[in-house]
């Protein structure tokens, strides 16, 4: 889940004009029903197994963070063992990642705390989440919605792009374009919007040529620039 973003990639295109409300409906009605349960590519089957991917995620693919959690999981897959674990342990184990020695001190200081003030446990608020190490706004609203099913919104690079693209929320920051995400998208699409949005930017509506031949919501975006075949 790559979230950076540099500002030449921001500034690669003009914000289209904004998507009516009947634009957005159709917009989130069209990708729920092509596909009604999305879910994180990244591979989780516990809230803490969930914030370890997204926190090893930054400037990362899922595939490869999948491909290490894999290894690292069946050994330590609780704040105690990767304690047990060590930073040199755990570094062997996550090595294939990018920045994987600071990744691996945010971990070993999150598991930490979540032992001494959380009992083991992923707190279920953003507050004490983004006190983790390496957590910021966009980790804690992952967690918060793929976790704990909140109707958050977390804006990497694919949500920025596509929400000014389409018109559907533009805005100059990625916290400007959650605002208004969360006050555009209607609230029976709220809590999947997430992954709607971020598997649409990954696979069709991509950065350098968007796939508009083959977009199923091509109706109600705003991008003029319809890139052909």
């Amino acid at each position: 889940m790559v979230w950076a973003m540099t500002a030449a990639q921001q500034a690669e295109e003009k914000p289209s004009p904004a998507m009516t409300r009947e634009q957005i409906h159709a917009f989130f009605a069209t990708l729920q029903a092509a596909n009604p349960h999305p879910e994180t590519e990244l591979a989780y089957t516990t809230p803490f197994e969930l914030l370890t991917a997204v926190l090893l995620s930054a400037q990362a693919t899922d595939v490869g963070v999948n491909k290490a959690t894999a290894k690292l999981y069946p050994v330590a897959n609780t704040p105690q063992a990767i304690l047990d674990l060590g930073e040199d342990g755990l570094i062997e184990h996550i090595k294939t990642i990018g920045l994987y020695k600071s990744k691996a001190r945010h971990l070993m200081e999150t598991c930490r705390i979540l032992v001494e003030q959380h009992g083991g446990e992923v707190p279920h608020s953003r507050e004490a989440l983004e006190a983790l190490p390496g957590v910021g706004r966009k980790t804690a609203n992952v967690v918060l919605n793929v976790a704990f099913g909140e109707p958050t919104m977390a804006v990497d690079t694919h949500i920025f792009r596509l929400g000014n693209r389409t018109g559907l929320a533009v805005g100059k920051t990625p916290l400007a374009v959650e605002l208004k995400l969360l006050k555009r998208i209607p609230p029976e699409f709220m809590l999947h919007a997430h992954h709607w949005l971020i598997l649409h930017g990954r696979y069709v509506c991509q950065a350098r040529k968007p796939r508009c031949w083959e977009c199923s919501v091509s109706a109600a975006c705003r991008y003029k620039a319809k890139t052909p075949a």
